[in-house]
């Protein structure tokens, strides 16, 4: 029987004294060579690690429905409070004694629903406009999931209270300035940016690849890559959703832009958001110029080839363009294998 150990079970062993860090590092190199894949251009993340992992969701989400419904019986407050409580006494047992990966983030992103809800249950007999009662509930939501990071250090924590604090800081710009809703696009690209390096430094600080720093800074990235994407991609879109042939060169010309950072920054994160607004564009010229059946079929296959590619010669594109870095940047990007 096969036995497979996490970083994070690694990093424990090196906490308590079992190991050094350098034989921990030496143990993750052998194991990388071993296996002869590179260990850090795959972008590895913990996710599941059997199908326990699933058996305990199920029924975690099993007792979390039952108490919610059960508590909104007395008030709905009362029902977000209990799935609140329960959500944190399991992730004390299957988060931070079993480390758990996937029922942890089922647990998460249960506890800080159930904090968003518990709040908007008590404040929906306040008069107040609806902006500032989710700015104010995203703050405090956001706060939660702080303390939840405190104690449990789940890496998808910090992007789950980046992404609430963002929209509350969102609601409350609209609240305080009206006139800012005119400009979403602009706000959601530079919001975009600054998470972007904010996952960057994340990503920096572990640029081998092997701590938990790097689980954060993948999902940190997920949340950037749409503020990102999105703003630009549509301002390219017509009042009808249509597409010129220019905008969909310039969707082209920026794909192959995001293309380039994310093969730099090892993160393929920014291409995937950005991949429905290629297939979309592409498929709305083939169908302006009377290829309406196939025309999405032959603009996904296009595209999935390109993919596939890059997918199977992805560590050489690195090195290829990773080279003609200056040295302060190569420092501070994912290292080459």
């Amino acid at each position: 029987m096969s036995t497979m150990y996490s970083d994070e079970e690694l990093a424990s062993a090196v906490n308590v004294g079992v190991m050094t860090e350098e034989t921990a590092t030496a143990f993750r190199e052998h194991v990388a060579s071993v296996r002869n894949v590179p260990a850090v251009d795959e972008e590895h993340f913990q996710l599941i690690t059997g199908f326990n992992d699933i058996f305990v969701v199920i029924a975690s989400l099993l007792l979390l429905a039952s108490v919610s419904w059960i508590g909104s019986s007395i008030s709905p407050a009362t029902g977000a409070f209990l799935q609140v409580i329960t959500a944190w006494g399991l992730a004390e047992y299957f988060t931070r004694q079993r480390r758990m990966a996937l029922p942890s983030i089922v647990l998460l992103l249960s506890f800080v629903i159930g904090v968003f809800i518990t709040g908007l249950a008590l404040l929906a007999s306040f008069s107040m406009s609806d902006d500032l009662m989710k700015g104010v509930l995203g703050l405090v939501t956001a706060f939660a999931a702080w303390l939840h990071w405190q104690r449990f250090k789940v890496p998808i924590t910090i992007a789950a209270g980046v992404g609430i604090l963002v929209a509350a800081l969102m609601f409350l710009l609209f609240w305080f300035v009206p006139e800012s809703r005119t400009y979403i696009r602009p706000i959601m690209f530079v919001t975009g940016i600054l998470v972007f390096l904010f996952a960057m430094r994340w990503d920096s600080s572990d640029t081998k690849r092997q701590t938990g720093r790097s689980d954060v800074a993948f999902w940190l990235h997920l949340i950037a890559a749409p503020l990102i994407v999105h703003p630009i991609f549509s301002a390219l879109m017509t009042s009808n959703d249509e597409v010129s042939v220019f905008s969909a060169l310039i969707v082209a010309a920026l794909y192959l832009m995001i293309a380039l950072v994310s093969i730099s920054i090892d993160r393929r994160a920014l291409m995937v958001s950005a991949l429905a607004y290629v297939l979309y564009a592409f498929n709305s010229i083939l169908e302006l110029y009377g290829v309406v059946s196939l025309g999405f079929a032959f603009t996904a296959f296009a595209i999935g080839s390109g993919l596939l590619l890059l997918s199977a010669f992805w560590h050489r594109c690195r090195q290829a363009i990773i080279v003609h870095y200056p040295d302060f940047i190569r420092a501070r990007l994912p290292a080459l294998r």
